[in-house]
């Protein structure tokens, strides 16, 4: 298959994708974040009685907490989010709520702290977690590739699928932010280096058998060195995809609810990172080797020709 021939439109569908995500990460829109970004308090409790969403949001009114989120898990199990609730509070709250609401017993699942100051210091390790990921990924697959011509490129190559599908990522948990107030937590960054690696690595896969076939074909161009590696690469990428894919819809259909967060960044990543490997990564080099963009630049700038004057 010509996989070559049809990279416009492979850019094509990533702008047709990425941009809604864009749109949504706009002020006033952006990543819903939770108190792992923010700072606060998150309780999760579990009422041994039927419990409705309305009256408990009630009862944190009176008890003080106007702005707290109050999220139904199921089974009369519900997620809490306040501003910093230290544990005395946190104690008084759980009294009243099984006093008012279920007299047979509340169980605290889980409860979590964060200040604001751990919150920023997260954002910032985050930051600096993904920009070392991206030069050590950079400089290592300059190092791999240099028996072959522009070395450099297969890096660069690399970086841009991988902010390829961080973008994919971000901007769809952007837009459910806005319609499904999705947060996300250290669980979402942990996910998404997971993804990050994974993307890298099913790129390396391609280009390494990019790698193999320029040696073995030195005649060749490289718009048929491509799509070769690519055919050849395609079975194991979708095969090694579709195994952890099944994988990650059991845990989603089996596993808690703490995790689902880290499950679904995992599942859009694998998709996405399969994806960008054969229509970004690769058609990215192609790109850059037939000089599409400088052509692109040049009829941009030409002029249409002046028509003669009649005599």
């Amino acid at each position: 298959m010509d996989f070559v021939s049809k990279r416009n439109w492979f850019f094509l569908l990533s702008f047709l994708i990425i941009l809604p995500g864009v749109v949504f990460l706009v002020p006033p829109g952006g990543l819903k974040a939770g108190i792992d970004f923010t700072g606060g308090s998150s309780i999760m409790l579990q009422f041994s009685m039927p419990v409705d969403s309305e009256d408990l949001r009630l009862e944190l009114t009176d008890f003080g907490e106007t702005d707290a989120v109050v999220q139904s898990m199921g089974d009369d199990t519900f997620f809490v989010r306040t501003k910093e609730l230290p544990q005395e509070r946190k104690n008084a709250l759980v009294d009243l709520l099984k006093a008012r609401l279920s007299p047979d017993g509340v169980e605290v699942l889980s409860f979590d702290l964060v200040s604001p100051l751990i919150a920023r210091e997260t954002v910032f390790a985050a930051f600096w977690a993904v920009l070392a990921a991206a030069v050590g990924i950079y400089l290592y697959l300059w190092w791999a590739f240099r028996t072959v011509p522009s070395p450099f490129r297969y890096g660069t190559a690399a970086i841009i699928a991988l902010l390829h599908d961080t973008m994919v990522v971000v901007g769809i948990f952007a837009i459910l932010g806005q319609l499904l107030d999705t947060e996300v937590n250290t669980m979402f960054l942990i996910a998404l280096l997971t993804v990050i690696g994974y993307s890298v690595n099913d790129t390396i896969v391609i280009f390494d058998r990019i790698r193999e076939n320029i040696l073995l074909y030195p005649n060749r161009d490289l718009a048929t060195v491509a799509n070769l590696s690519i055919s050849e690469s395609l079975g194991r990428s979708l095969n090694t995809s579709l195994t952890l894919l099944f994988t990650l819809l059991a845990l989603l259909l089996f596993g808690g609810q703490t995790i689902r967060v880290f499950l679904w960044v995992l599942l859009i990543g694998v998709i996405v990172g399969t994806y960008s490997s054969i229509g970004i990564a690769t058609q990215v080099l192609i790109v850059w080797e037939y000089g599409d963009l400088k052509k692109l630049w040049r009829k941009i700038r030409r002029t249409p020709a002046t028509a003669p004057e009649a005599s």
